[in-house]
């Protein structure tokens, strides 16, 4: 028997949940579409990669402990095709298939080196029944604002259209980890579904920003109705405050985030824009990205090697400072101290005030991208984000040669 509840313990434990929207160009500031995804993962250590192989060139996230880059999380290809997924854990209940399991990674690379639009994507949906082991609800947005949710099981899929006003009368989907085409209440991300359903329906037009600074940081509870954002803040960063940490948008398991802005009609895809996060959303800056770089990137979110980048790896460190709990479900505990505070010392509030810099650094070189310009606001972008953390990061070594504290500094 307590074997039995042990298997159950650590079966529930490797669930990890996503929050992720699909927004119609009709919905956002400027008529261009939005995909976001905010991953859960096992896999903590992300990277960004730029794949040019076979098929259509592709940027996307991947784990960095998978060098060949099998499985593609989420990601957007030359085409202007861009895909991202949340696992539905109640779209297969009942249903067999003598495939191997969790291969959402995999589908998605194959889609991003094969499909140049959603007639594409939904082509190689339909040739892959019963091929592939997939449970999961598929985002994608087009070159030619298309823009949808297929909730796909073993044997089928179902198109939600994010344009259509039926389906989606404030032009925008939001998925966590239950699919509407599931069975019952057997999925999970309720909760998240729930707080993300809020703060949107808030929202008259919606805006890169928005996603990354607000909805991906959403820290209000869904079912408790109790932001942690805004509640009675400690006096400083040492009156250390305790607060209860499940089924928020933001979770322990939080990997990183992506928001693929498309395009309007007639713009070239590969001068798209992607805006990750790389490491854990509330201790990470987003490091806004131009497709046309190719695998010129910035250096603190990328890597050829199984050790992950700087940006990632310190993100991780001030994680930790944030669960000094270290027995019973840690994970459960943060202390807003670290987080937020009165005296404006927390790792959150340095970094998003930080964070609006680079926000304002890549809309200049919007205005005018060139291959110089984009390369140089990179070196500025690697050297702007190692300056900043410098001046956070615990005194203990790094695993490589970035800046890090010395002896001399005075570290929290």
């Amino acid at each position: 028997m307590k074997k039995s509840i042990i298997i159950v313990l650590t079966l529930f434990s490797m669930v990890f949940a996503c929050t992720s929207a699909v927004i119609s160009g009709s919905a956002t500031v400027d008529g261009r579409p939005l995909l976001w995804k905010h991953r859960d993962t096992g896999s903590l250590e992300n990277k960004l990669v730029f794949i040019s192989e076979k098929g259509y060139d592709f940027m996307g996230i991947a784990n960095v402990k998978d060098p060949m880059n099998k499985d593609i999380w989420m990601g957007l290809n030359e085409k202007g095709f861009a895909i991202m997924n949340t696992a539905s854990y109640n779209i297969n209940e009942g249903v067999t298939c003598d495939v191997e399991p969790d291969q959402e990674g995999l589908f998605m690379r194959l889609a991003l080196e094969s499909c140049a639009d959603m007639n594409d994507f939904e082509e190689l949906l339909r040739n892959s029944s019963g091929k592939w082991g997939i449970d999961a609800n598929f985002g994608v947005i087009d070159a030619e604002g298309n823009a949808a949710y297929y909730e796909t099981g073993y044997y089928d899929y179902t198109k939600f259209d994010v344009n259509d006003p039926e389906t989606a009368p404030d032009g925008y989907l939001i998925r966590t980890n239950f699919s509407q085409t599931g069975k019952g209440d057997n999925g999970v991300g309720y909760i998240r579904f729930d707080a993300t359903s809020e703060l949107f329906a808030k929202q008259d037009k919606f805006s890169v920003e928005f996603i990354l600074r607000e909805a991906t940081r959403n820290l209000d509870h869904g079912l408790l109705k109790k932001d942690i954002a805004n509640m009675k803040l400690p006096k400083n960063f040492n009156d250390k405050t305790m607060v209860d940490f499940q089924d928020y948008t933001v979770r322990y398991s939080s990997a990183s985030v992506l928001v693929i802005q498309g395009v309007l009609p007639g713009e070239d895809p590969k001068n798209t824009i992607l805006w990750p996060i790389m490491g854990f959303p509330l201790t990470a800056m987003a490091t806004p990205v131009f497709f046309s770089s190719g695998a010129e990137l910035p250096e603190v979110i990328t890597t050829e090697t199984t050790e992950a980048p700087f940006l990632p790896t310190a993100s991780l460190k001030l994680k930790n400072e944030l669960f000094p709990v270290l027995y019973d479900d840690k994970e459960n505990y943060i202390d807003v101290a670290k987080l937020k505070n009165r005296k404006n010392t927390g790792y959150y509030q340095i970094l998003m005030d930080k964070e609006i810099k680079i926000l304002e650094k890549v809309e200049e070189i919007r205005a005018n991208p060139t291959d110089k310009s984009i390369l140089e606001y990179y070196d500025w972008l690697d050297n702007y984000i190692s300056n900043v953390y410098e001046d956070l990061l615990p005194c203990e070594p790094m695993k490589y040669d970035l800046p890090r504290c010395d002896d001399e500094k005075i570290c929290k």
